[in-house]
C-alpha cells in the first residue's frame, strides 16, 4: 500500500506548474498568426512573438519573396514588432518558419476563421 502514490486534493497546486514554465527563458512563447478582414474580400496576416534576436526585415522580406505579397513591419507598444502581410498567408508562414528553422510547429498557433 505504500507504494501507491496517492494525492490529497487539498494539497495540489494547479499552478505550479504555470509558474515553474514561466521561469525558463522563452521555454513555451508562441508565434501567433493571425488574419484580420479588411474591406470585402481584401484580408490582412500578423505574425507576432518572434524572438528579438531576430532581424524582421529580413523575415518579410523573404515573405515577400516567397509569397508574392506586399508587407511590413509595425511597431506596437504592447506587441511589439509585428509582421504585416497583405492576404490570408497564415498556413504559408507557418510551413517557411517550421522550415527555415526559426521556430518548431508545436510553438505557432494560427487564429482567425
Amino acid at each position: 500500500m505504500s507504494d501507491l502514490d496517492i494525492q490529497i486534493p487539498g494539497v495540489y497546486d494547479p499552478f505550479a506548474d504555470a509558474n515553474a514554465e514561466d521561469t525558463g527563458a522563452g521555454s513555451k512563447e508562441y508565434v501567433h498568426v493571425r488574419v484580420q478582414q479588411r474591406n470585402g474580400r481584401k484580408s490582412l496576416t500578423t505574425v507576432q512573438g518572434l524572438k528579438k534576436d531576430f532581424n524582421y526585415n529580413k523575415i518579410l522580406k523573404d515573405f515577400k519573396k516567397e509569397f508574392c505579397c506586399n508587407g511590413t513591419v509595425v511597431q506596437d507598444p504592447e506587441l511589439g514588432q509585428v509582421i504585416q502581410l497583405q492576404g490570408d498567408q497564415r498556413k504559408n508562414v507557418s510551413q517557411f518558419l517550421v522550415q527555415a528553422g526559426v521556430v518548431k510547429k508545436d510553438q505557432i498557433k494560427l487564429h482567425g476563421f
